[in-house]
């Protein structure tokens, strides 16, 4: 568990407001160490190891040491941030919060940026232990949210799941399921692989295969009224589909 006694603070930290011609470039020099880096206000760009992001108030970086660096502002509306370098002792680097994040409480989480900045230039070993303690609070309080956030996909997943349950004959698309979780296409399609333990594909598949079999057993409905009931073009791939999942076809189902 991350604690004060693994930070090693350094003199190099500030709150500054960036000239309009400001640019930050590690590229062919990476940093030596972590980097706490905060926008108050502002607009710009910022590439960490290739991935350009605009940033904003909110934004927050942790850059790692060998992260490369290459950011610029918009002259209208410079950037105001806070850095704060360290290094870690005892602790493992992947137990740090993500390189990333949109920080939503930022009165709370701005408060102890200044508070760690005004401790550390009393440069007294009191203050130096509660600049250690604001940084430890500012660390936690980004794993906090990390954490949150993970429960929240992993509900919203669970809850198109669920949709996908209720509607097996609708056209579901990757782009309006994604939608529904509020996340985009790209990283929808991988998190509810990784909590469902299936890919989206299938399990919408699954789901139609299940409903079909109720239909059939239970309902009287024929294999071409179940085909039609559930959106399938073709009676034929239906029944093709329904026997790779079932391992019989429809019609034997039907008997049952």
């Amino acid at each position: 568990m991350l604690s004060a006694d693994h930070l090693r603070l350094t003199s190099n930290f500030g709150k500054v407001t960036c000239e309009r011609t400001w640019k930050w470039d590690t590229l062919h020099q990476p940093l030596p160490d972590f980097d706490l880096w905060y926008v108050w206000s502002g607009e710009g760009h910022l590439s960490r190891n290739g991935e350009p992001q605009e940033v904003s108030k909110g934004s927050c970086y942790l850059f790692r040491p060998g992260d490369a660096t290459l950011a610029g502002l918009n002259p209208q509306k410079p950037l105001t941030v806070t850095f704060i370098h360290f290094s870690i002792d005892g602790i493992d680097p992947a137990a740090m919060p993500a390189p990333y994040h949109y920080i939503k409480d930022t009165p709370y989480f701005e408060a102890l940026l200044n508070r760690f900045v005004m401790t550390m230039v009393d440069q007294t070993s009191v203050s130096t232990l509660e600049a250690s303690y604001a940084l430890t609070l500012m660390l936690l309080h980004l794993l906090r949210e990390e954490t949150e956030e993970t429960r929240t996909e992993k509900s919203m997943i669970h809850e198109v799941a669920h949709y996908i349950k209720e509607t097996p004959g609708e056209e579901h698309t990757i782009a309006a399921l994604a939608e529904k979780a509020q996340l985009s296409p790209r990283y929808f399609s991988l998190k509810f692989k990784e909590t469902m333990g299936v890919s989206l594909e299938r399990y919408v598949v699954q789901t139609r295969i299940e409903r079909a079999e109720h239909l059939l057993r239970f309902n009287g409905m024929t294999v071409g009224e179940v085909a039609e009931a559930l959106g399938y073009r073709s009676i034929y791939f239906f029944s093709r589909q329904f026997k790779q999942y079932r391992g019989k076809t429809p019609s034997e189902v039907r008997r049952m």
